[in-house]
């Protein structure tokens, strides 16, 4: 397995977060990306590869350009209204809701600070742009180095990426990495591309991106959103819209959901998969789904890991892996690495 490694992922290392109406200690730490690096070295799993240059153009397939503009400056921005601003990190307070106009871009950094993201958990720090272009890079590179040939890559870097859409930020994501990636594979002519979010937490953002398109069809495992984080997407009469109806695969499961629940949803997700005969996949590797999660709620073991890699080989597909969540941290690293070693292993 060939990583593609954000060495820049430390730069975003946010303070607190808002996490059920009090400021706690961010759960996203740059330690989950240092103990996978560990465990896949101790492994010996693969090679570990700096990204290729990158064309950040290249990112308003993804993303609106508006929105890239005010991520590239946000920071510097926030320190402008305030010098004191510098040793704290951006977090929003007013977002637009039901009936408020969002086509008129204010002034005020609050408020475009509020338009552009949709939770208070996801703090802006002085580093978080050039991590988070940094991984985009990490997603791409990792995607041509399978349409070079390779069977597989993975993207190492934090922050994540799946609940960033075209235009807002949140859920620890800036950048949406496995949209980056996907984008690649189709550019590419890869005729149509599988995104499968195998998170705790629903890829709301990927839904979003790709929800009204038939060329990338997305499926996600999940907590379910009558729950769980981010609520308002993710339950299972969402099939997509336009050219896109019928590319959108919702499996929400209950809280306290085990191994055998979880891994007949992921047969019914590759099935799809298949029925829609994709010709490349990208996974969205979150590993939050582990009984210790701190924040999450499945119960799936450190060995469940090995048998999700080899179900996942089993469709047969160049695949590009991208890396999620998964806030046990000293288990992430174990988790994260039986994924792709028991890929490997069943790809041969």
């Amino acid at each position: 397995m060939l990583t593609i490694y954000n060495d820049q992922h430390a730069l975003h290392q946010g303070k607190v977060e808002m996490f059920r109406g009090e400021l706690v200690p961010c759960f996203e730490v740059p330690d989950r990306v240092d103990h996978v690096k560990h465990e896949l070295d101790r492994r010996g799993l693969g090679p570990l590869q700096a990204p290729d240059d990158f064309d950040e153009a290249l990112l308003a397939k993804v993303h609106a350009p508006r929105y890239l503009d005010f991520i590239a400056h946000a920071w510097e921005e926030w320190v402008a209204l305030d010098a004191a601003n510098a040793s704290r990190d951006a977090l929003p307070s007013y977002w637009p809701t039901r009936g408020m106009r969002t086509d008129v871009l204010p002034q005020s950094f609050p408020a475009r600070l509020g338009l552009f993201s949709f939770d208070a958990g996801t703090p802006l720090t002085a580093g978080s742009w050039a991590a988070a272009r940094h991984g985009a890079a990490c997603a791409w590179t990792a995607a041509q180095r399978v349409i070079g040939g390779r069977r597989s890559a993975f993207a190492l870097t934090r922050p994540p990426g799946h609940h960033a859409g075209a235009d807002f930020f949140g859920g620890y994501c800036f950048v949406n990495n496995a949209a980056v990636a996907a984008e690649a594979l189709r550019d590419a002519d890869v005729e149509r591309v599988a995104v499968l979010d195998v998170d705790y937490h629903h890829g709301n953002g990927t839904q979003a991106i790709f929800y009204e398109r038939s060329d990338v069809h997305f499926a996600s495992l999940h907590g379910d959103p009558l729950t769980d984080y981010p609520y308002y997407l993710g339950h299972a009469d969402e099939r997509g819209a336009g050219e896109g109806e019928g590319f959108n695969h919702n499996l929400p499961l209950a809280r306290g959901t085990d191994f055998s629940i979880w891994r007949a949803a992921l047969r019914s997700a590759l099935d799809g998969i298949a029925r829609v005969k994709a010709g490349a996949l990208v996974v969205s590797l979150g590993v939050d789904t582990f009984e210790g999660d701190p924040i999450s709620g499945f119960q799936l073991k450190s060995e469940d890991y090995l048998r999700m890699g080899e179900d996942l080989a089993g469709a047969g597909l160049p695949t590009v892996f991208v890396f999620e969540g998964g806030y046990a941290v000293a288990e992430v690293g174990i988790n994260t690495a039986n994924v792709l070693e028991g890929f490997g292993q069943a790809a041969g």
